[in-house]
């Protein structure tokens, strides 16, 4: 095995509670001739010699407890060791670095040639330097009380250093200390800012085991409150990762003067700053976010895009069945769960969708269409897609698209199932042709942000959907009283009045009040139903980051949250309280197809249809691509490729079958297709910083559950209209909200937008916090929201035909972060914050 230096986090032991900090910070390279003298630490050593691994991005972390209330006389007590490895700082990235050195420099604290021998003694000199400097006022004693730990009995002086950072290398029979610096940690309460001071000893000295040569040694003090990226451990990083270099150590011999001394800290700073080029690491065409740039020619090879799709899935089609169904990797629970979690998902907005349809084009596409259109599609789609984990659907925009063709349809008397059937075939047309073409490369100009931007609107218009039909409902009934006698409505007791008026001939008439029902119940009623499925369903979704029940519980409640709300509440309101009507979609029993007659359409009427069909395109296009991209995401590590060409082509395809038979179009949705790989995830969770992050290990890219899912949808229309009707429409809105707000986890959009409302102390140390400058951060977050504002406007404007140029202004978003925001911050950082987190 070869040698590999590392930097070292040692032990540190907080004086009031007996704990500690202690780790590696390390990196991969060739042990220095110049340490071959250092002592080396084997594995029976006083400390624990484990090799750290090659991968020197990985933590591990180290703490010190000591108990000394059971000690006697002898100093024997008990100490508690943990160790925790901490990356380099990398200059070239994280701003945070520059800024460290920076304000050392500006207030710089220094000693060279220090005589004292002692530790506490050049601790002392340090902290007094600091306090003659001016850059902090403390109680000396405080703060030597807090650097050091006293271990052992009364009777004993025997001092362990609280937090410090000191270089290791790697080596195979254990790890060897760099002994000739050391960084010394500590937090204080009573500092407003963080200080720095760096002391150079006139001759090496031996401080103990790992301290025997000893020539710099560095003290940061830092407040206990404050960012995640300006705490101790950072600020330590930055100085650490300088003095882990020998040759850097070597020429600070050579000063003779603190400016020289700074010049050489200036001159190391840009050593690190040299940016290296990363040769790419995949040969694939397609990838969307490629900084390769595009050629005309590569949409001229017709064909390439699907033959490549093609190779990349067919190898991998029989394990898309097999994995997970046998062996020691067995997923049967996991697979059930998920495929009921479809199920719900997908039935209860193709509901509410098709109950939107019925009432636009006036029974011609109802819920029962809707339904089979699904099924029929799904079955399709998951039996022959490149990316079975993305669930085609049809949406919100296509339901909108619909209207307007039924109101053109209106405007200039033309057969509607005709008409739409035209529609959707040059909608297909397009789309196969697209796929073809290789056009789907243009959403390599797509980034991140614009994609999240694009979720962000999904999910508000979920919300948007949610909060008008409880308004609706709250107009209609929470006003209106009714006879108790028959169903009269508001309308009918005033025409009632009026008509006793006139026989009577009173000015003044007043019914009883007993023949008067009060029926505001019922939107109180709806409204606790739709906010108490959004409750539990988000409740039981987090009990898996709870303590409670087992693990493996936990997983299949929390897989399950939705359905056993929908369930719930659907009998809370249809059963416990049968006696107050709830709004409820309509259902007629009429024909399952209806198959266009292109008969009824004149030639120049189908032609007519094309400027539609492109619109409609351009919005499936767009639709489809961002959300296989959004599916397909780096940080949800699938391992099968892409079929970008291919999956175009297939909607294409499927939508030609619904405009034939008169069923609603369909395309990939979100949030659908990223929540199906959250439900197939094995997710782990760490910690950074205080913060809670989950990182998706796997995922079991499998077609059975969709598949499973789309059969039983099917399945579902012998279901109607009892006891899907039972389920009442306040409960597909609390499953809006639900889906709305589940989809934003992952969102590094919704994510900054939080960090508006936070303060400073409780960032998160995400990559971009580390690496962009916090105003940069919040421009960027406040241009994204502008965006969004826009993108809501035209999409949720109550004029159909506004809507329509929604697909036109998410293409006007690329130019706008390709050309417009690099003008206004720089590209480094809209390149970072465009990033997976890392």
């Amino acid at each position: 095995m070869d040698d590999k230096k590392v930097l070292h986090f040692v032990p540190s032991e907080a004086p009031s509670s007996g704990r500690s900090k202690n780790g590696y910070l390390f990196q991969e390279m060739e042990l220095r001739d110049e340490e071959e003298g250092e002592f080396r630490e084997g594995k029976n050593g006083h400390q624990s010699s484990s090799s750290p691994t090659s991968d020197c991005s990985h933590t591990f972390e180290n703490q010190s407890e000591l108990n000394i209330s059971d000690c006697d006389d002898s100093g024997y007590g008990l100490l508690n060791t943990s160790r925790k490895y901490v990356k380099l700082m990398n200059f070239q990235e994280e701003v945070r670095a520059h800024r460290d050195l920076d304000g050392f420099l500006a207030q710089a604290s220094i000693l060279l040639d220090e005589k004292a021998a002692s530790l506490d003694e050049v601790l002392r000199r340090m902290l007094q330097h600091v306090a003659n400097d001016g850059q902090a006022s403390c109680n000396m004693d405080d703060v030597i009380s807090g650097i050091f730990t006293d271990a052992g009995g009364q009777g004993a002086n025997v001092h362990l250093l609280t937090e410090t950072i000191q270089g290791v290398t790697a080596t195979a029979t254990g790890v060897r200390y760099q002994q000739s610096w050391l960084c010394v940690l500590c937090t204080v309460k009573s500092l407003q800012r963080r200080c720095v001071c760096i002391t150079r000893l006139e001759r090496p000295q031996n401080w103990g085991v790992n301290c025997a040569e000893v020539r710099y040694v560095i003290l940061i003090l830092a407040p206990p409150r404050t960012k995640s990226t300006k705490t101790a451990i950072e600020l330590g990083r930055t100085f650490a990762t300088m003095f882990s270099d020998i040759s850097f150590r070597q020429k600070l011999l050579a000063t003779k003067t603190q400016e020289e001394f700074k010049q050489e800290l200036m001159s190391q700073r840009q050593q690190l700053s040299l940016a290296v080029k990363k040769l790419a690491s995949d040969s694939e065409e397609l990838q969307l976010h490629s900084k390769k740039p595009l050629k005309f020619t590569d949409f001229l090879r017709a064909g390439r895009g699907i033959y490549e799709d093609l190779s990349r899935r067919l190898p991998h089609y029989v394990s898309d069945f097999t994995d997970g169904m046998w062996g020691s990797n067995r997923s049967w629970l996991k697979y059930t769960t998920t495929a009921i979690f479809l199920y719900i998902a997908i039935l209860l907005p193709a509901i509410a969708f098709g109950s939107l349809n019925d009432e636009s084009t006036r029974g011609e596409i109802d819920v029962q269409k809707t339904i089979i259109g699904q099924s029929i599609g799904g079955v399709i789609y998951s039996l022959f897609a490149g990316a079975p984990l993305v669930i085609p659907l049809t949406t919100a925009p296509l339901a909108i698209f619909i209207s307007v063709i039924r109101g053109i349809c209106d405007d200039y008397d033309l057969d509607f199932p005709a008409f739409y059937a035209c529609t959707g075939l040059w909608n297909s047309l397009f789309l196969i042709l697209a796929g073809v073409f290789n056009v789907s490369l243009f959403m390599k100009l797509f980034r991140r942000s614009i994609e999240e931007i694009f979720a962000m609107f999904i999910a508000i218009a979920f919300i948007g959907d949610a909060v008008k039909g409880t308004v609706k409902i709250f107009h209609k009934y929470y006003h209106a009283p009714e006879l108790v006698v028959g169903n009269g409505t508001v309308e009918e007791l005033e025409y009632l009045v009026q008509v006793v008026q006139n026989i009577t001939n009173q000015t003044h008439l007043s019914l009883p009040a007993q023949l008067i029902l009060c029926t505001r119940e019922r939107p109180i009623l709806c409204l606790l139903l739709m906010l108490g499925t959004l409750w539990l369903g988000y409740a039981l979704f987090l009990i898996k980051r709870s303590p409670f029940l087992h693990a493996k519980v936990r997983e299949v409640v929390s897989d399950c949250a939705l359905p056993i709300s929908v369930v719930v509440f659907s009998f809370i309101g249809s059963y416990l309280f049968i006696d107050i009507e709830l709004p409820v979609f309509n259902f007629y029993k009429g024909p399952m197809f209806n198959v266009a007659s292109f008969s009824k359409l004149s030639p120049m009427n189908a032609v007519s249809a094309l400027g539609l069909g492109f619109l409609l395109a351009m919005l499936i296009f767009v639709d489809q691509n961002i959300v296989s991209s959004l599916t397909n995401a780096p940080e949800n590590k699938l391992l099968k490729g892409t079929a970008y060409h291919w999956d175009l082509i297939l909607t294409g395809c499927i939508n030609i079958m619904m405009s034939m038979l008169g069923l609603p179009w369909m395309h990939a949705a979100i949030p659908h297709s990223t929540l199906h790989v959250r439900q197939l995830a094995v997710v782990e969770q760490r910690v950074e910083g205080g913060h809670l992050y989950e990182t998706i290990v796997s995922v079991k890219e499998t077609r059975l559950t969709a598949l499973a899912a789309n059969v039983f949808i099917g399945l579902s229309v012998f279901l109607l209209p009892v006891p899907l009707q039972w389920i009442p429409k306040p409960v597909l809105y609390g499953l809006f909200l639900y889906i709305a707000l589940t989809s934003l986890e992952g969102n590094q959009m919704f994510d900054r937008m939080a960090l508006l409302l936070k303060e400073q102390t409780s960032y998160p140390p995400t990559h971009y916090i580390r690496r962009v400058p916090q105003r940069k951060v919040h421009y960027f977050t406040t241009l994204q929201m502008a965006q969004l504002t826009i993108l809501c406007a035209f999409g949720m404007y109550p004029l159909p035909y506004m809507k329509m140029i929604f697909p036109l202004l998410i293409i006007l978003l690329i130019p706008i972060r390709n050309f417009i925001l690099p003008r206004v911050i720089d590209a480094k950082y809209l390149d970072i914050m465009d990033a997976q987190h890392m």
